[in-house]
């Protein structure tokens, strides 16, 4: 989900979309804990997207934003790693966001006795706090966007949907130690190497 907090939205000049902006990450992209973000040769400028990841649980086909949380397994804290550059010049983000290594997921947290709207999502680079969110910031909340999304495409047990970053996105450098929080909850830290590092 793009563009899905309004002051990140603003700080890169584009306005908030009328409709959730979808986008796709390989399943190649996805790393775990400790595993090194690779900052590929293509790019010039690779920045960091702190997010709430949402887990499916099972198989959901145009189910209602009433239901949608019934379907989710809970959440996970997620870098949805971008080549800023590339995604200004392609015009589409399916390069500039779907790089080997550039979906850093951290452990599920289970979805009972939580509540979405009080989830905090921190990224820190290198100990310094770079962004921090709220889901209720969020311009579509995560029932809807279950919904929306599966009233596209069916959703399987193990998709992740990346709900969109909060502001102050920055650049990532070879040796940084990238980390995103979900408050409370869990944490994925990993580092930063250049192209063979």
């Amino acid at each position: 989900m793009g563009r899905n907090y309004a002051a990140h939205a603003r700080e890169l000049g584009n306005d908030v979309p009328e409709r959730p902006l979808l986008f796709l990450k390989p399943p190649s992209s996805v790393i775990g804990a400790g595993e090194a973000i690779v900052l590929p040769p293509d790019s010039q400028r690779v920045e960091h997207e702190g997010e709430i990841g949402v887990v499916i649980g099972r198989r959901a086909r145009r189910v209602t934003e009433a239901e949608a949380l019934d379907y989710v397994a809970g959440f996970a804290p997620l870098n949805d790693v971008t080549a800023r550059d590339l995604q200004r010049t392609d015009g589409q983000w399916t390069r500039a966001k779907g790089f080997d290594t550039f979906c850093p997921l951290g452990a599920v947290v289970p979805k009972e006795g939580l509540d979405w709207t009080a989830i905090e999502v921190v990224c820190r680079v290198n100990g310094e706090v770079r962004q921090r969110g709220r889901a209720s910031e969020m311009v579509f909340g995560i029932p809807y966007l279950v919904s929306y999304i599966s009233r596209i495409m069916t959703l399987e047990p193990g998709d992740v949907i990346a709900t969109g970053t909060p502001e102050g996105v920055g650049p990532l450098a070879p040796n940084d130690i990238v980390e995103v929080e979900l408050v409370g909850l869990g944490r994925i830290s990993n580092p930063v190497i250049a192209p063979g590092g």
